[in-house]
């Protein structure tokens, strides 16, 4: 007779068994069944109203919170996922996290699935909850059982925090050696999670990953491939590492082009696209700034280029990546080519989103071949004015822009200037400003450039930006009179229709009647059409009191309508009498100006001649704004003084020199060497920007040559500072220490500066050439032991002076010799001429900076306009 064990019956595990399924159907008797999640989805889709959905989810909640209550609930798995699904309505449901996790303890794989579901679902390592998951996910990713092991990896790349990626990327790292596929593949993205989570983990998962390469489940080589793509992207050491893979991942890609049907891998034709894209994606990243790993994957993406099927949107998909990656790398130029003519094929396609893709693109990689993008530019105009869909023609806009060159120019403004006609209103801002911008940089000649401006007004109306209003008038200056009698009478003719809608334009164009209406009024085979003053003064007229024109454009037309009384003859007064009408209006503005009109045709008629004509050439507002940038940040307050630079080596000191000698001291301050201070060598261009924009100053870096080389004549106009001394005539003169020991040492020589054995003097001589000009010869004596390096001579003048610097005869004093500088003051005022110095040098290896102010130079008509010897009388 066999006894119990060989007949595989064992008494006390059946009983034990029993009893429990026993237990459980008293369970379920004594227990109401709960509802099942279809029947509760059921109820909650039958709902009518909101109010009707909370009711029925209010009361499953209260449902599963009792049971919840019990111990020993068979309904567990159940509750959870009904709260799961009430959880993705949008209802709280974090009370069900602790049973989450009994049934991630539970043995049952079907309570784990279900339990590691609600963990994913309902932790985050905000909660405290969190931090007890850690053991039983350890557990888990060491069970026997794959699919165990699997959700465990799963829900740690899902939920882990930085502590836990820690504490488990050992084990993760074992189990990406694991034989088993499923696992391997798990265990990588898993790793990748980590990375992303914790990025210096990543040295523990090299090894392991640089072997999934190897792999032949191709289910395993995607997730290595992309754990390989996060890891390279986040540190520059792996993506060097990694390097070296670049042939076994270009075998890999050949491999999969060259293989036969798989009807595990195919789509549509093409064998596992997903491991393709994954790979060239990869190959871009390694090839970047890489020559020899370029060239490796050269022949690769030429093969995927050629032999992909466009047909499908699997084929599009790769040659997408590819041409991605041909562009990222240093790839050949024909290999690029072949690129964009792909993206040029995709501009061809039926669906949009390919044709966005490409244009997206192509206006991404125009800066690396400008000509083989320009031979679709056809195609892209195609794009621009017939697609029916609105962001592809804001794309293909976009790159029409971007194509424009100097051999272009033509033909890409006429077509965007017909596209601007017929757009919608939200891309006439962006393309008029984009013309303009255009034309300015590639426009053939100053008529062209007119006549497109004009059209972009015309076309755009309202929608122009200010910044092409602004453009347009500083053409038109700067254009002067050679074409401001041809502007004129252009926007007169556009001015007679109906402009209601193009305030812009009547700004442009008021503003150019303004300035060139006498030009307008003139008979010319140029015009195009006769205008008389009564014509003029009946549009303006409308212009003036038309409610649909804004305070801008009236204001425009005010100042333009009192330019014009000095442009024409006989209709003085009738202007007089439109200006007079604004005197009482509404807005201040335009009453404070008519005020000021009025008063100046009543009391100050014989200045209006004056003060109305023409302006001069505006300076270009990049010129200005680009000026302003450069020096905004440095300039101190200004005093009455123009400044000019002495600098023509190398070097120079501290642009600082120069704003200390523009803000003047406080009176008191005594001069006193600066111990502490040190003279840092600094190219003289860097204060060159400061006094260019105070005023046109001639500071260009010039060879040092003796003072008796300089040639013979001199212009005494050019290098004089502009006439932009006007922006300081509200400032006083600050007041500094003055030299109270000057003394004459020779007719017109005055001493300027004796101190620390530097002595330095001035002479005045009449200019023979110009009796409004005298020459003052700056001589430094050093009459010390120790040679003076680096000297440095800065003068100012008062703003009623022009002061022009000659290049010195050295920056070294040796003891005992002197150096030399040439000044030329221009004094049409016959002021008192007063000088402010600046003076900067090195002696015995200290840095010295002093300052000081000389005003005892003999007073005019004395100093300028007369002999030396009739100076020094004088004085006597």
């Amino acid at each position: 007779m066999n006894s119990s064990s060989d007949t595989g019956f064992n008494p006390a595990f059946n009983i034990a068994t029993i009893r429990q399924v026993f237990n459980e159907a008293v369970e379920k008797v004594r227990m109401p069944t709960p509802m099942r999640l279809r029947d509760l989805i059921r109820q909650i889709r039958a709902a009518r109203t909101a109010a009707e959905e909370r009711a029925v989810i209010n009361k499953e909640c209260a449902d599963i919170r009792t049971s919840f209550r019990d111990e020993d609930n068979v309904w567990r798995c159940r509750n959870i996922a009904k709260l799961l699904y009430i959880h993705m309505l949008g209802y709280p449901a974090h009370f069900g996290q602790l049973e989450c996790l009994k049934l991630i303890a539970s043995p049952r794989f079907t309570d784990k699935r279900i339990g590691y579901l609600g963990a994913m679902l309902l932790l985050d390592e905000r909660q405290d909850v969190h931090l007890l998951i850690t053991n039983c996910l350890k557990n888990d990713l060491n069970s026997c059982t794959q699919f165990v092991v699997g959700l465990a990896l799963c829900t740690l790349g899902a939920i882990a925090s930085p502590e836990m990626a820690r504490d488990l990327a050992t084990e993760v790292e074992r189990l990406m050696k694991s034989p088993n596929t499923y696992i391997r593949k798990k265990a990588a993205l898993c790793a990748y999670r980590i990375v992303l989570k914790v990025p210096e983990l990543m040295e523990i998962f090299l090894p392991a990953t640089r072997s999934m390469l190897s792999e032949k489940n191709h289910g395993v080589l995607i997730t290595g491939v992309t754990l390989i793509t996060e890891m390279c992207e986040r540190s520059i050491d792996t993506l060097q590492h990694f390097k070296k893979v670049v042939p076994n991942l270009v075998r890999i890609l050949k491999n999969l082009i060259l293989a036969g049907y798989s009807p595990e891998h195919d789509v549509s034709g093409v064998s596992d696209p997903f491991l393709q894209v994954k790979i060239l994606r990869l190959l871009k990243i390694l090839g970047k700034k890489d020559p020899e790993a370029s060239e490796t994957m050269n022949d690769v993406l030429a093969q995927v280029a050629t032999t992909t099927e466009t047909n499908k949107n699997v084929g599009n998909t790769i040659l997408y990546e590819t041409v991605l990656s041909i562009m990222d790398i240093k790839s050949e130029s024909g290999l690029r080519v072949l690129a964009i003519n792909i993206l040029g094929r995709f501009l061809l396609n039926t669906d949009k989103n390919i044709r966005y893709v490409a244009l997206n693109t192509l206006l991404k990689t125009i800066h690396l071949d400008m000509t083989a993008v320009q031979r679709h530019r056809t195609t892209i105009i195609e794009c621009l004015r017939q697609d029916p869909d609105v962001s592809i023609r804001r794309r293909a806009l976009e790159l029409s822009i971007a194509l424009i060159n100097s051999h272009n120019v033509l033909t890409m403004t006429k077509e965007l200037l017909a596209f601007l006609e017929t757009s919608e209103p939200e891309f006439k801002a962006q393309c008029s400003s984009s013309i303009v911008l255009a034309a300015e940089k590639f426009a053939p000649n100053t008529r062209w450039h007119l006549d497109t401006l004009i059209k972009v007004l015309v076309a755009a109306g309202n929608y122009v930006r200010d910044d092409v209003v602004s453009s347009t008038i500083q053409l038109v200056s700067e254009s002067g009179a050679q074409h401001g009698g041809y502007m004129a009478s252009k926007l007169w003719v556009e001015l007679e229709k109906d402009t209601s809608d193009k305030q812009p334009l009547i700004q442009v164009s008021t503003w150019t009647i303004g300035e060139f209406g006498d030009m307008l009024l003139q008979q010319s085979d140029e015009h195009a059409v006769t205008v008389n003053e009564e014509d003029i003064l009946r549009v303006y007229h409308k212009l003036m009191w038309s409610p649909q024109n804004n305070i801008i454009t009236k204001q425009y037309t005010l100042n333009s309508l009192m330019k014009l009384s000095t442009r024409i003859k006989v209709n003085v007064d009738k202007i007089h009498e439109m200006v007079a009408s604004f005197t009482t209006h509404m807005h201040t503005d335009l009453q404070q100006r008519g005020i000021e009109y009025n008063q100046l045709f009543n009391r100050y008629d014989p200045m209006r001649e004056g003060l109305l004509e023409r302006m001069p050439a505006m300076e270009s507002n990049r010129t200005q704004q680009s000026q302003w940038n450069e020096t905004i940040e440095n300039i101190p307050s200004p005093n009455d003084l123009l400044v000019t630079d002495v600098t023509n080596t190398e070097t120079s000191s501290d642009s600082n020199a120069l704003l200390v000698l523009l803000e003047g001291s406080n009176g008191d301050t005594e001069l006193i060497p600066n111990q502490n201070s040190s003279i840092m060598p600094t190219v003289a261009n860097d204060t060159q920007d400061l006094l260019d924009l105070l005023g046109g100053l001639d500071l260009n870096n010039q060879p040092m040559q003796p003072l008796n080389n300089l040639p013979s004549e001199i212009s005494s106009t050019n290098g004089l500072i502009d006439n932009t001394n006007h922006i300081f005539d509200s400032l006083s003169l600050v007041e500094a220490p003055i030299v109270s020991t000057n003394k004459v040492k020779s007719p017109g020589t005055v001493t300027a500066y004796d101190q620390n054995n530097l002595l330095i003097t001035l002479l005045v001589e009449r200019d023979q050439m110009n009796i409004d000009s005298n020459t003052v010869n700056m001589t430094a004596y050093n009459s010390g032991t120790f040679t003076i390096n680096e000297f440095l001579f800065q003068a100012a003048v008062p703003k009623t002076f022009q002061l022009q610097m000659l290049p010195p005869s050295s920056n070294v004093i040796e003891p005992g010799s002197s150096l030399t500088q040439l000044m030329r003051v221009s004094n049409v005022s016959k002021s008192q001429l007063r000088m402010r110095i600046r003076l900067s040098y090195t002696a015995n290896g200290v840095p010295i900076q002093d300052q000081t102010e000389v005003n005892n130079f003999p007073t005019p008509p004395d100093t300028f306009g007369t002999s030396t010897l009739d100076l020094w009388s004088e004085n006597q």
